[in-house]
């Protein structure tokens, strides 16, 4: 376990400096933040004074030297637009984008467990047809066409949900159920299809055999071992929710770091990318971390050395 640990740690620290160096590296290529923050009647002189005053005339290497040196201090400067230090934005941003995540994962998980457990059991019924053409229709649904057809349904003509907002649970029900339904159709196919195999295994007839309840054979030896792949697809799509919370949290004006995140890129806020991007690849390690110590918890077999 420790040397696994260790391991762990090492790729997440190259990773993350890979992930560094691109987002500052893309960043300098794409545009000039000193041109877009005045106005266009602007001079040359005053261009190359603002750019002086956000260290953007120095030399690359020099500049992304002081970048790397920030990272491993905890400090990414200060947002060019707001004028105040990027990692306290994300401060004030990161609990809406968590509880977004909290709440869509609480609704996508349990739905996508249960029509695929039993979807299994009644294999080919009506059930079983009719979910698998929902799971296939709702992966197949982009969550930004979903999320604007929530607001025109629910909120524009039937005036049941406030269309933005942050602070009540009507608020966060629509953005998270647009985020969350493709994460339940993934986990209701894959336990569906990891169900049947257990199903079919030596063991479960043997269970069977001696005289269990079904509902003990069901949740505690198939379920139980069916659920191996699905924390790995639940851990991949973990990452996914946090990715698609972006376009999610624009569309319900939904005061998260995605938001931040797309005014960030709109206003060539560079540290504030840099640290939004930087904080969002800490999330997804941590998260892989997670998924594999499950993995143990699970099933008692599995070593992770």
């Amino acid at each position: 376990m420790g040397r696994y640990v260790v391991k762990r740690l090492i790729q997440t620290v190259f990773v993350l400096f890979i992930i560094s160096t691109f987002v500052f590296l893309l960043l300098r290529a794409v545009g000039d933040p000193a041109r877009l923050m005045v106005s266009p009647e602007s001079t040359l002189e005053s261009i190359d004074d603002l750019r002086r005053k956000l260290g953007l005339d120095r030399p690359l290497i020099e500049q992304y030297g002081s970048y790397m040196y920030g990272i491993i201090r905890g400090d990414f400067g200060n947002s060019y637009t707001y004028d105040r230090p990027a990692l306290e934005l994300i401060k004030m941003h990161i609990g809406p984008t968590l509880q977004l995540t909290l709440v869509s994962l609480l609704i996508s998980l349990p739905m996508g467990l249960i029509l695929g457990c039993i979807s299994a059991i009644k294999r080919y019924s009506i059930f079983d047809n009719i979910a698998t053409v929902l799971a296939v229709f709702s992966r197949a649904i982009p969550s930004f066409w979903l999320g604007i057809m929530m607001i025109l349904v629910f909120s524009i003509r039937l005036k049941l949900l406030p269309p933005s907002g942050y602070g009540s649970p009507r608020q966060i029900l629509m953005p998270a159920l647009a985020l969350g339904t493709s994460m339940a159709a993934v986990v209701a196919r894959l336990t569906r299809s990891s169900m049947l195999e257990v199903l079919g295994s030596d063991f479960i007839r043997t269970a069977r055999g001696k005289g269990l309840k079904e509902r003990v054979v069901i949740i505690r030896h198939a379920l139980h071992n069916a659920l191996i792949p699905v924390v790995t697809i639940v851990g991949l799509q973990m990452g996914n929710l946090l990715g698609g919370s972006i376009i999610i949290e624009t569309i319900f004006a939904w005061p998260g770091i995605g938001n931040l995140l797309v005014e960030s890129i709109n206003e060539f806020d560079f540290p504030v990318i840099q640290a939004t991007v930087f904080i969002i690849a800490v999330f997804f390690v941590i998260i892989n971390l997670i998924t594999d110590f499950t993995y143990v918890v699970i099933d008692r077999r599995i070593r992770l050395e």
